[in-house]
């Protein structure tokens, strides 16, 4: 926001004030994300600059810690690398396994979750629904209530069902902790519906089930995905859940990085979060794509 020509001398130092409050905030929220990019291409096996990444010496940068992504846990590492080679690292490479069980986890968990945060989200919006808040606050305290206690009810409870150790267990864990964040964004987006819309559509004799799929859902469909995102990355990200009711040989990305911080520390660690950190960014971006286009739909100038 510019300021304006009659702004007062109080008034315009308090401007420059804000702006660097402001960047300074925004630097404090940043610096430890973008401190582990740099450090992910250190040569040697450290968590700090070296002498040669501070003086930009190219001998002080690597991507040894990429390949290590690919090679460690492989049978065969050092043999050339053709075919055979990517079918061991596909097969065997420890990362790789982690990153295969948290595409798939995440993938299920994040349908489950979307489809029942949705039809939550879509009862939840109509004013006849008894009992509103009391339910939407009980379906959303998974957000609220702290994880360890969720992780520890969901272990006793999966060891008397027998879902423990099992990846249907893990996919309805991640699930449920996903299904908030579907819940508030479809929320959001209903409160723009024009509901004349369905009773619209009804009277042009559609069914229940057409009005959904041809009327509301385009409409709702950016705050929808938006859920989807948010409990993927939900999912991708999460640790503690996996902790208490994952097997041993279940491991996802953060608990492998978990692992690698307790039995052996090596800037691997810091190449796996750069390459999560550009993800996330893909994600949020994605987001904001979508809710500009939901505001665009609604007929809201994008802010």
């Amino acid at each position: 926001m510019a300021l304006p020509a009659y702004a007062s001398p109080l008034e315009k130092t308090w401007h420059y004030a804000y702006l660097v409050i402001c960047a300074l905030i925004f630097f404090f929220l940043i610096a430890p994300i973008v401190v582990i990019i740099p450090l992910s291409f250190n040569a040697q096996p450290y968590f700090t600059f070296t002498k040669e990444m501070l003086g930009f010496d190219p001998a002080g940068y690597s991507m040894r810690w990429y390949d290590l992504l690919l090679t460690f846990g492989m049978q065969e590492p050092n043999v050339e690398r053709g075919w055979g080679w990517w079918m061991d690292a596909w097969q065997h490479a420890t990362w790789i396994g982690a990153a295969k069980n948290s595409i798939i986890i995440g993938f299920f968990a994040t349908v489950l979750a979307t489809v029942l945060g949705t039809l939550a989200a879509l009862g939840l919006s109509r004013p006849e629904m008894p009992f509103r808040r009391a339910i939407m606050a009980v379906l959303i305290s998974p957000m609220i209530v702290p994880i360890i206690i969720t992780a520890t009810g969901l272990f006793f409870f999966y060891s008397k069902t027998g879902l423990a150790h099992t990846y249907p267990g893990i996919i309805m864990a991640h699930a449920t902790l996903g299904i908030p964040f579907v819940i508030i964004t479809v929320t959001a987006t209903l409160v723009g519906f024009d509901h004349s819309l369905s009773r619209a559509s009804a009277n042009l004799g559609a069914d229940p089930r057409t009005t959904f799929f041809r009327i509301i859902m385009p409409l709702i469909l950016p705050g929808v995905i938006s859920g989807a995102l948010f409990a993927f990355v939900t999912s991708f990200d999460e640790v503690v859940v996996v902790l208490f009711v994952a097997g041993y040989d279940q491991q996802t990305i953060p608990r492998q990085m978990w692992n690698g911080i307790r039995e052996q520390i090596s800037p691997a660690i810091l190449a796996v979060a750069t390459i999560l950190v550009f993800i996330s960014i893909a994600l949020l971006t994605t987001v904001e794509l979508l809710r500009r286009r939901s505001e665009r739909l609604r007929g809201v100038s994008p802010g």
